[in-house]
């Protein structure tokens, strides 16, 4: 399981309104990086959601609309709203990213 990558606004507007679960990264980013070998676990914990990958440098302006400081950090919607957002500057383990997800709802 691997995650697709944001492609467009569009896109972006299109995917809030499922379950889905906004990862922002950057290649330069070794906390971003942490995160990638146990990210496929995630993803097949909880499927229910779909996982986007954003590349941070690319759509620069929607993070700073979206109030996204610090790197990795999830924002989740679903029907459109914001269900919740994981979002700091610090590295986050397995562990951190899991609970965040299982206390959603």
């Amino acid at each position: 399981a691997c995650m697709n990558q944001l492609q467009s606004l569009e896109q972006f507007e299109e995917l809030k309104n499922g379950s889905t679960i906004f990862v922002f990264s950057a290649d330069w980013c070794p906390d971003c990086h942490f995160i990638d070998p146990f990210m496929p676990e995630i993803i097949e914990k909880f499927n229910s959601y779909t996982f986007i990958e954003v590349n941070r440098d690319q759509f620069l302006d929607l993070c700073i609309e979206l109030g996204i400081i610090g790197i990795p950090s999830f924002l989740v919607y679903e029907k459109g709203i914001e269900l919740g957002r994981f979002v700091s500057k610090d590295r986050k383990t397995q562990e951190e990213i899991e609970n965040f997800i299982s206390n959603l709802k």
